[in-house]
């Protein structure tokens, strides 16, 4: 059983650093590792197509992930999507996310939204071969966002998590929960320059906040904690086409697991994990998170995640989406460009993305996001003409 869990678990680490590096003393190199993978991944292809950013982004039916705090700002009054994801195809096939948002604005101020995240690994053998089970990964929030002022508005969100690594095949395994909370604001302004009305707007999200989880050890993991800053600059070319230009910053705020000190006995490691690591609650990693790095102040820029894109318009109906998205090689270096496309009916939404790793052996290379979303409100107006005849 334990021969099965390392090759899982060599598997979901595949999710975060390149496989090409090695983790020791003499290199520093430790990435973060957090329980739950499936709550990294960008379940859109919206933001996934501007390189996975979307703390700031022009307020959608996606704002669920980045930030929900945007939805007081959304045009339409209801909106509902449904995101494919394969994963990690140039590896294996199988494993996709699976993600439905969708939210409703209450009046002119607030707004009620909600995600349900589905990720799946396939059908896994297990070593002796005695059965075939498929681990999954699987999550449902909600949240609720209200204006504050007519530029700044503030959102709240709690989350279940359920993380299935073993597919029951296993009695000293056990399924894992943990429950989180999510906390974000926006401010969006206009300004002018020269004869173009511009909007400027800023975004903060920090998600996951809460318990560890358990999978029936005698210690729990960490869950994803991230803060996301992210800034949005849009210009209005002319009448038709709009340019849209984005800049975020994220981190993980988990600790760094230590590494083993030259001349350092196993047995001392492991009991200096257990104290300094494993029985951290997850407040305290949080602050911890800031100042743990072997590296010191360089290794602590160094969990920065920076990505940008941009977003070309035309009449609101057609988009055209590029970006990159940078990790340092000391947190696993995937980087890699983003490319996306979209296509908006007063009722349909269809938008891809797509990515194009800078390296051969990242993990992230080609692979695909499709979305679909609804808007009611378009809905309702076919609705209305319709009856109207």
């Amino acid at each position: 059983m334990r021969k099965f869990i390392i090759s899982f678990a060599l598997f979901t680490l595949a999710l975060l650093p390149a496989l090409s590096q090695s983790q020791t003393q003499e290199d520093l190199y430790n990435p973060i590792t957090t329980a739950v993978t499936s709550r990294t991944i960008a379940p859109d292809a919206v933001g996934a197509g501007m390189g996975d950013i979307g703390a700031a982004t022009t307020p959608d039916v996606y704002s669920q992930y980045w930030n929900p705090a945007k939805y007081p700002f959304t045009i339409s009054r209801s909106g509902l999507a449904v995101n494919y994801t394969p994963w990690l195809k140039s590896i294996v096939d199988g494993i996709a996310l699976l993600n439905a948002s969708g939210y409703v604005r209450l009046g002119d101020y607030q707004a009620l939204s909600a995600s349900l995240d589905y990720f799946t690994v396939g059908d896994v053998t297990t070593v002796d071969e005695s059965m075939t089970v498929r681990p999954y990964e699987m999550s449902f929030d909600l949240a609720y966002s209200r204006l504050l002022s007519e530029n700044f508005s503030a959102a709240v969100g709690l989350r279940y998590m359920y993380s299935d690594m073993s597919g029951h095949a296993f009695d000293d395994m056990n399924p894992g929960h943990a429950f989180s909370a999510d906390l974000g604001i926006y401010w969006n302004r206009y300004f002018n320059m020269g004869q173009r009305e511009c909007q400027f707007a800023l975004g903060l999200n920090l998600s996951d906040i809460g318990s560890k989880i358990n999978f029936g050890d005698d210690y729990s993991y960490f869950i994803p904690t991230r803060m996301r800053l992210g800034l949005n600059w849009t210009i209005p070319l002319n009448e038709f086409n709009r340019l849209a230009f984005n800049l975020e910053a994220s981190k993980l705020l988990v600790p760094s697991k230590p590494l083993q000190k030259d001349g350092e006995s196993d047995v001392d490691y492991n009991d200096r994990l257990m104290t300094d690591y494993y029985n951290i609650g997850s407040i305290k990693g949080i602050f911890k998170s800031f100042s743990d790095s072997e590296r010191g102040a360089k290794g602590e820029m160094s969990e920065i995640l920076i990505g940008g894109g941009f977003e070309y318009s035309y009449n609101d109906k057609f988009f055209i989406r590029g970006g990159y998205h940078h990790e340092s090689d000391w947190e696993g270096g995937r980087k890699y460009a983003t490319f996306g496309a979209g296509f908006k009916m007063s009722t349909l939404s269809i938008d891809a993305g797509y990515t194009w790793a800078m390296s051969s052996t990242n993990p992230l290379d080609k692979t695909i996001r499709v979305s679909l979303a609804f808007d009611f409100d378009g809905i309702k107006e076919l609705i209305g003409r319709r009856k109207g005849r």
